[in-house]
């Protein structure tokens, strides 16, 4: 009898936590995304990156490079980002990958230009940039020799950058505001890491530095020369008469409020990026950028 009794007592304390633990991590898994391959989840990240509008040439094999960029320093040319071990980063460990993109370094040491968007790619999370190196790590390799850009001089000496950097930019990881929801917070990290916007819709200096005092309020001299809009919520200039649906069917089709749609680089933003937005994270976008401080483009 006493026997039974204490088998009892020992099944009460084991099985019962135990079955209790299996129905919470069962049931989490349904929610949580972490339950997917990184291999997946780096898919996302990097569709949200925009990785395949820069690294990817017109009618060229993907992420191999060749893309040109003009810019007022000179062309810029995208390399080749799959994972051959010589004309790509095949040979990269996961730390030169985490340094290149949190810190503008390349494996040799050299600085990168701010043309790869370090400068926003610095807020990323240390998992989403492991789950990234896990995809791309995953993509066919392409023998494809990247190839020199053609800068004007000084820009053309390398070395310049470690001044540009000392001067204009700070590495560090996205810091959540405390005062915001987590549907905004999740919007700012997208919008100022991830998708890197800023990078192409705020003015810059005359030496190539984001002006955020303007954080987002168009840029007249944006890639290839293009007037990049200004989406802030102002309301002469900037998206501030648009309505959430309005902004909702941008980020999801590219159709803009009159019914038109948008074309050029924004076109294969939407249909490469945006577009692969899950219904959150388009909320969170706009929850952002809604509440952002309207910056008046004298330009409109």
């Amino acid at each position: 009898m006493l026997r039974v009794c204490w088998l009892n007592w020992i099944s009460s304390r084991l099985v019962v936590p135990w079955l209790l633990f299996m129905w919470v991590t069962t049931a989490c898994a349904d929610i949580n995304p972490r339950n997917i391959s990184a291999k997946e989840r780096g898919l996302y990240i990097f569709e949200l990156a925009g990785c395949k509008e820069c690294h990817t040439e017109p009618e060229g094999n993907f992420l191999a490079g060749g893309r040109a960029l003009e810019t007022p320093f000179g062309v810029f040319y995208s390399p080749n980002i799959t994972p051959h071990p010589t004309r790509g980063i095949g040979s990269w460990k996961l730390q030169d990958f985490h340094r290149a993109l949190r810190h503008g370094v390349s494996p040799d040491g050299g600085d990168y230009y701010p043309v790869f968007p370090f400068a926003s790619y610095t807020g990323m999370t240390d998992a989403d940039i492991y789950d990234l190196w896990a995809y791309l790590r995953s993509i066919p390799a392409v023998d494809r020799l990247n190839r020199e850009h053609q800068l004007k001089f000084p820009f053309n000496i390398r070395p310049l950058m470690w001044g540009w950097k000392l001067l204009f930019f700070e590495s560090k990881p996205f810091e959540t505001d405390v005062s915001r929801s987590d549907l905004w917070n999740r919007g700012a990290y997208i919008v100022r890491a991830l998708a890197h916007c800023g990078e192409c819709h705020t003015p810059r200096n005359r030496f190539g530095a984001m002006n955020l005092d303007r954080e987002l309020g168009g840029n007249p001299k944006g890639p290839d020369g293009d007037v990049v809009p200004n989406i802030t919520p102002d309301k002469a200039t900037g998206i501030g008469g648009w309505s959430v649906a309005d902004l909702d069917s941008l980020l999801e089709i590219g159709m803009l409020p009159d019914a038109d749609f948008v074309g050029s680089s924004m076109g294969d933003v939407v249909d490469n990026s945006t577009s692969n937005l899950t219904a959150y994270d388009r909320s969170a976008v706009i929850e952002f950028v809604r509440t952002l401080p309207a910056v008046f483009d004298a330009r409109n």
